[in-house]
């Protein structure tokens, strides 16, 4: 069985964000960036598949600058055993990486599609939804425990009230929740073996897909400063204040 998995280039979730002086979108200048940690998870589920002999191969695609190769070699030595790089750099919205996607999984036929349920940039959580309506694969969203087994995902999904549990024709799109699994780090050797790994660089021409963005961000603001709080001795005291200051009560 091959298993695609999609992995994004985002700022690292240590890094404090910064809106440009112009405030048309996030300092990226100098800034560590790291693989998505929603596809992190994908990917460490995707060699935990290979682990038990359910998965043959691994195929990890990103699209964006081609610096976001590094975060396909990183994604190489956690396990996958080859990279797709679809060097673009117009700004990667959902239905474009969806359409890219697509392609791919037409070209590869995967039987399994593993992504982030979202990116901690732009918290679309579009993208999977999208690809799995534009391939006709059946699809478990927000995926808290993925068994396969006898030609079938079983899927339970974190919902609003509770847990529920699916079984997926396969192919089959699955994005990842964050209970899924703990991603391992990459040990030296593999990062070494991992420059070796084969890596191709396309283009979204080389697919016929149009990368035009089709929302435009007006203006990036950082959100307003909190004013500090303060402390009160009594609960009289606290009641005054919510009554009289607040008026709240």
């Amino acid at each position: 069985m091959k298993a695609l998995v999609a992995v994004k280039r985002v700022v690292d979730y240590n890094v404090k964000v910064r809106v440009k002086a112009d405030k048309t979108g996030v300092e990226l200048a100098n800034v560590k960036m790291a693989i998505n940690p929603f596809c992190e998870i994908a990917v460490e589920e995707a060699v935990r598949l290979k682990e038990k002999g359910i998965v043959t191969e691994i195929v990890v695609v990103s699209v964006g600058p081609k610096e976001a190769q590094e975060q396909i070699r990183t994604a190489m030595a956690l396990g996958a055993d080859r990279g797709i790089l679809v060097e673009t750099a117009e700004e990667a919205q959902p239905l474009a990486i969806a359409k890219l996607l697509k392609q791919i999984c037409d070209a590869e036929q995967p039987q399994l599609v593993i992504l982030g349920k979202q990116a901690i940039d732009g918290d679309n959580n579009q993208t999977g939804q999208m690809l799995a309506a534009l391939t006709g694969y059946a699809q478990g969203t927000f995926a808290a425990v993925l068994k396969v087994e006898g030609g079938k995902a079983i899927v339970t999904r974190e919902i609003d009230g509770g847990a529920q549990t699916v079984e997926l024709n396969l192919p089959a799109v699955v994005t990842t929740d964050l209970r899924l699994n703990e991603p391992r780090y990459a040990a030296l050797p593999n990062i070494m073996k991992a420059k070796k790994k084969p890596l191709d660089i396309k283009t979204p021409a080389d697919y016929g897909v149009d990368m035009t963005p089709r929302i435009k961000t007006l203006k990036v603001e950082p959100p307003a400063e909190r004013q500090a709080g303060i402390k009160v001795k009594t609960v009289e005291e606290l009641v005054a204040k919510l009554k009289n200051e607040a008026k709240v009560i």
